[in-house]
C-alpha cells in the first residue's frame, strides 16, 4: 500500500496557534512550551524530540506519529490532548497543507492510473462503504477533512488578506467537455486571462472545463500560442475515461510547458475536487489542491471562497445545481456580496437558466440583484466583468 504523500510545508505564521513544520515546533520548543498549542500532522518518531521537560498543559496533538506508546501516554498524563494518526490508511489522516498535482500523481510514472496515489485512495474509499462509511473511516475521513479545512483557510487568508475577496473567481462547467473542443479552449483562454489580471482562478478539480480553466491559469506567464500548444498535446488523449493515456498527456504538458518556480495562486490556481467522484483522473494543472472526502462540503467552499464572481461555462446537472446553489447564497447574503454570475456560450445558456436566475434575484431581501447575471460568448467581456471592479 502507498503511504500517504510527504506533506511540503510551505514558510508561514499565519497560524501562531498552530504548529505545522518540525522548524516551527522547535523554535516552540526553545520557548520551554507547548500550552494551548495545536501540532498539526508532525512525525515525531523521527529524530524524535525531548518533550519530557516542556510545558504542554491544553496542548493538542492530532495526526502526529510518536516514538512511542510511553511518549504518549506521558503527554496524555501531563494535560497534553493526543489524537494520533491512523497509520494503516493510505492518505493522512491529519494533513497541515494542500496537496500538489505532483503528490496526487505519485506512482504513475512506475504502475499507472491504477498505482497512483489518488486512485489508491479513491479505491479504499469504495471498499470501506463509499459516501456511507462506517464509523471508524468516517472519523479517520473528517479528520482528514478537517485538516483540509485548516491548510485551505491558511492559502488563501494570505491571498485574501494582500488581494481583497474579489481577487478570487469561481469557474464551473461539464466534466465531460473533451480537450479540444471550442469549450474546452474558451475555458482555458479564460483562466488564461484571469490568472494575468491577478486573480485566482478557483474550479471543481474535476476534468473538462475545470481543467480547462486551471490550466490556462497554470500557463499563464506564457503566450497564447504556448496554451493552444499545450491544448493540441493534451487533446491526443481528449477522454477522461482513457485513464493512462489522459493522465500521461497531462503529465508531459507539465513537464513541457509548466513553470515550477512561480507561484502557484496565478499559475494553475486552486482546485477544490472530492473523492466521491474519484473515478474521474485528478485535474494536474492546480497549483494547489483542496481535495476532501465529503463532497457536500466541498461544494459549498467553492462557492463561499468565489466572492469576485462566478463563470459558468457549458455544463448540465451538476453545473446547473452549482448555479442555483450559488442563487442561494447571493439571495440571502450568506458570505456578504457577491460578484457577477457570468455565462459563457450564450447558445449553450440559451435553455431558460440565466432568466430563471434573473428572477429569483429581483426580489431578494436586499434588494434587486438581478443585474449581476450576465450571458456572454465573449472571454475578453466575461474578463471584463470580473474585474472592472476592482480586488477589493
Amino acid at each position: 500500500m502507498p503511504t500517504a504523500p510527504r506533506q511540503v510545508i510551505e514558510p508561514h505564521d499565519d497560524s501562531p496557534d498552530e504548529i505545522e513544520s518540525r522548524a516551527e515546533l522547535d523554535l516552540h520548543l526553545a520557548a520551554g512550551t507547548l500550552a494551548g498549542l495545536t501540532v498539526q500532522g508532525l512525525r515525531l518518531d523521527t529524530d524524535p524530540p525531548d518533550l519530557s521537560r516542556v510545558e504542554v498543559a491544553g496542548a493538542l496533538f492530532v495526526g502526529c506519529r510518536f516514538p512511542s506508546l510511553d511518549v504518549e501516554a506521558d503527554l496524555v498524563r501531563r494535560g497534553a490532548h493526543v489524537v494520533p494518526e491512523f497509520v494503516e490508511l493510505p492518505y493522512p489522516t491529519s494533513p497541515s497543507v494542500l496537496y500538489t498535482a505532483d503528490e496526487l500523481a505519485r506512482g504513475f510514472p512506475t504502475e499507472g492510473f491504477a498505482g497512483m496515489y489518488d486512485t489508491v485512495v479513491y479505491r479504499h474509499f469504495l471498499s470501506h462503504g463509499g459516501a456511507m462509511p462506517e464509523i471508524r473511516e468516517a472519523l479517520a475521513q473528517r479528520l482528514h477533512d478537517s485538516g483540509i479545512d485548516d491548510g485551505l483557510t491558511d492559502a488563501t487568508s494570505r491571498w485574501i488578506a494582500t488581494h481583497g475577496p474579489a481577487s478570487v473567481v469561481g469557474v464551473m462547467g461539464g466534466h465531460s467537455e473533451l480537450r479540444g473542443s471550442v469549450s474546452y479552449r474558451l475555458a482555458a483562454t479564460l483562466g488564461w486571462q484571469l490568472a494575468r489580471t491577478g486573480r485566482l482562478v478557483v474550479t471543481g478539480g474535476g476534468p473538462g472545463v475545470m481543467e480547462a480553466a486551471n490550466l490556462g491559469s497554470y500557463l499563464s506567464a506564457n503566450q497564447l500560442d504556448t496554451l493552444s500548444d499545450a491544448i493540441d498535446l493534451l487533446a491526443t488523449a481528449p477522454d477522461f475515461r482513457d485513464h493512462d493515456a489522459y493522465t500521461a498527456a497531462a503529465i508531459e504538458v507539465r513537464a513541457k510547458f509548466g513553470s515550477h518556480d512561480a507561484d502557484w495562486a496565478t499559475h494553475g490556481g486552486l482546485s477544490i475536487p472530492t473523492w466521491l467522484y474519484g473515478h474521474e483522473p485528478a485535474n494536474l494543472f492546480a497549483g494547489r489542491i483542496a481535495k476532501y472526502f465529503s463532497n457536500a462540503i466541498r461544494e459549498d467552499t467553492i462557492l463561499r471562497l468565489a466572492r469576485g464572481g462566478l463563470v459558468f461555462a457549458a455544463g448540465r446537472a451538476g453545473t446547473v445545481q452549482e448555479v442555483f446553489q450559488a442563487a442561494t447564497k447571493t439571495f440571502y447574503l450568506t458570505d456578504g456580496g457577491s460578484g457577477p454570475y457570468v455565462f459563457l456560450d450564450a447558445t449553450f445558456w440559451a435553455n431558460g437558466v440565466p432568466e430563471l436566475l434573473r428572477s429569483l434575484l429581483s426580489g431578494t431581501p436586499s434588494g434587486d440583484q438581478s443585474g449581476l447575471v450576465h450571458v456572454t460568448d465573449q472571454v475578453d467581456e466575461a474578463v471584463r466583468l470580473l474585474t472592472e471592479g476592482g480586488t477589493g
